[in-house]
Formats: structure tokens, C-alpha cells, sequence
């Protein structure tokens, strides 16, 4: 990933700028070719110039089809530089206690054949709502050879004597040492973050046996297609009641709608079924009064670790 300084070639007012390909039927080369105000100059692998927006240019960079982006500095003297994967990938989101992210940087993969631990100090800047924080004191590599590198983390629980709250802002900076110009570069990523990876809920008709009522979980990582609706199986959700049961949303004794929990909508990470507390669940017999719990376990931190959601009812 390439961090940008969005800063243009500033030209006459009433200059004429040709596109490229008119340019370079007039013998400019590709890397001497102008761009209207506004537009960078890209170089695809393939040798063909184009000029474009800034952020067209970091995305054609991630895809790995371009070999050189040129900018303008702020004395509109432009510089140029060839493309990297330098990216900062948070994965899949972050809770209010952890930030789970990698940095991709080839650069740092010094032993090929080992994977590298690699300290971080120097290299990395964490903030909380622009209030600097401490980091971990070292990355690792996800593997031999591969410039991926895993860094874990952990939130305070308060910054500056107040308590993290929905939506409050990570910033991490990655300090690039050098790229293949022999700049240093920055690259900034921004994480709000979150109170949980999933919630569940139940609506309508309370617990009682025999009534139907709804169970909702809220978990935007079961979201993989934003214009269809997903599903949640539900033998992913466990029922523990008093007594010792132990089973899944699954047991037919549960009467469910559906097989699965449907999401409420496209793209709306809400995923609901309708279910009834039955008499017996296993051969045990459920009394108004018992305890159960519905719970859920969150699979989805790059580092293997799970969060588990539990919901806690009493039989009405």
C-alpha cells in the first residue's frame, strides 16, 4: 500500500493538457508525461501510462497492476516512486480491549528460510482519539518468506483517566523506514471500535414453554454477501439449561421456523429464527423458573482466540 501526498502539478490556468496516448505520439516517454490538475500519473506493468484520480491510483496499486505512481511535492517538483504491497489490514474488527491487524512489508523479511519476530519499537505509533498510547513489543511473521507480519493489540482500559466507549478512534501508523526510493514513507490506518463481535437477543412471547419467540444475533462477520441474505446454522448456538442439558438450537424439540438463523435483510447483520421452549429437551423436563443460557461463540480474531456471547433467561 502506498500512503499519498494528494497533491497535484500545478499548471496554467489556460494550459491545454493532451492525454497521454497524444503525448506519446508526439515522442514524450511514458515517464515524462503531464496530467491535468487533480490526476497522477500511473504506470501499469504493461508499460502504458494513465493519468488519474489519487485514490483510482492506490486502489490499481493493491491489485498489483502498476509498476511506478509519479505525484507532485509541494514545490511542484515531481517525484516518483516505484509501487509496493506495504498495507496495514485490520482483521476482522476490533473490540473494545484488542486491535488484531497485520503489516505487509517485504522489506522486513530478512531470514527466508525462519520466520522473524521482528521488534516494533521505532516503527509503529498507536493513538486512542489522538492520545498516544503503548504498542506490543513485537510483530510476527504468519510464515517463512512471507512479509506478513501479525501484531496483537491490547487496549487500555481508560485514556487519559475515561473509559474507551463505542466508536472511539485507533490510529496506527507504520513508520516505513524506507521504500524502493530510499524515502521514508508513512502509512496510516484508522479502526473505530466496537463493543462486541456479536450479540444475541430474544424478542417477543418472553420464555415461555410452549410460545414462540425470537432469537436475533447481532454479527456483522456472518455478513459475506452484501446484496443477498446469509445464514447462521443453528447448531451454532448452544442451549444450557438447569439440570444439566446441554444441546443445540438445532434439537427438533425446538419447533424453529428454519434450519438456519436468516439474516433480517441484505446486508443488515441481524440474523433471526423463531423458536418455543419445549416441556422436555433430552428426556429432561423444563420447569417454570429454570435458568438457560443461549450461547454463541465468535470465531472470527485472526488470532485464534474466541469470544464467547452468552444470553441468560429464566423459564416464564
Amino acid at each position: 500500500m502506498i500512503f499519498f501526498l494528494t497533491i497535484s502539478f500545478i499548471l496554467p490556468v489556460n494550459a491545454e493538457i493532451e492525454s497521454p496516448r497524444q503525448q506519446m505520439n508526439k515522442g514524450i516517454s511514458s515517464e515524462s508525461i503531464l496530467c491535468k490538475s487533480g490526476l497522477d500519473l500511473v504506470i501499469r506493468t504493461n508499460g502504458s501510462p494513465a493519468c488519474v484520480k489519487p485514490e483510482t491510483a492506490e486502489k490499481m496499486e493493491k491489485i498489483g497492476i502498476l509498476s511506478t505512481i509519479k505525484f507532485a511535492d509541494l514545490n511542484n517538483n515531481i517525484k516518483s516512486f516505484q509501487a509496493t504491497n506495504r498495507e496495514i489490514t485490520t482483521v476482522p474488527a476490533s473490540s473494545m480491549s484488542i486491535v488484531n491487524f497485520y503489516i505487509t512489508d517485504h522489506d522486513l523479511n530478512i531470514a527466508h528460510n525462519g520466520v522473524e519476530v521482528i521488534p516494533i519499537e521505532g516503527l509503529f505509533e498507536f493513538t486512542v482519539n489522538g492520545i498516544p498510547i503503548e504498542g506490543p513489543e513485537n510483530m510476527i511473521e504468519t510464515g517463512p518468506n512471507r512479509g506478513q507480519f501479525y501484531i496483537r493489540l491490547e487496549l487500555p482500559e481508560t485514556v487519559n483517566g475515561k473509559p474507551l466507549s463505542q466508536d472511539d478512534i485507533v490510529l496506527i501508523k507504520y513508520l516505513d523506514e524506507s521504500d524502493h526510493s530510499g524515502e521514508e514513507r508513512v502509512i496510516l490506518k484508522s479502526v473505530p471500535l466496537t463493543k462486541t463481535f456479536a450479540k444475541v437477543q430474544t424478542f417477543g412471547g418472553g420464555s415461555r414453554i410452549g410460545h414462540d419467540f425470537i432469537v436475533r444475533i447481532y454479527e456483522p462477520d456472518a455478513n459475506r454477501d452484501s446484496k443477498n441474505v446469509d445464514r447462521i446454522p443453528l447448531s451454532e448456538l448452544e442451549y444450557r439449561g438447569d439440570g444439566g442439558i446441554r444441546t443445540t438450537l438445532a434439537n427438533p424439540k425446538f419447533d424453529a421456523n428454519s434450519a438456519y438463523l436468516l439474516e433480517t435483510g441484505p446486508n443488515s447483520n441481524n440474523f433471526e429464527v423463531q423458536i418455543k421452549i419445549p416441556r422436555q429437551l433430552d428426556g429432561k423436563t423444563i420447569h417454570i423458573g429454570d435458568k438457560y443460557e443461549i450461547r454463541y461463540i465468535d470465531k472470527s480474531t485472526p488470532s485464534n482466540t474466541n469470544e464467547k456471547i452468552i444470553l441468560k433467561g429464566r423459564i416464564g
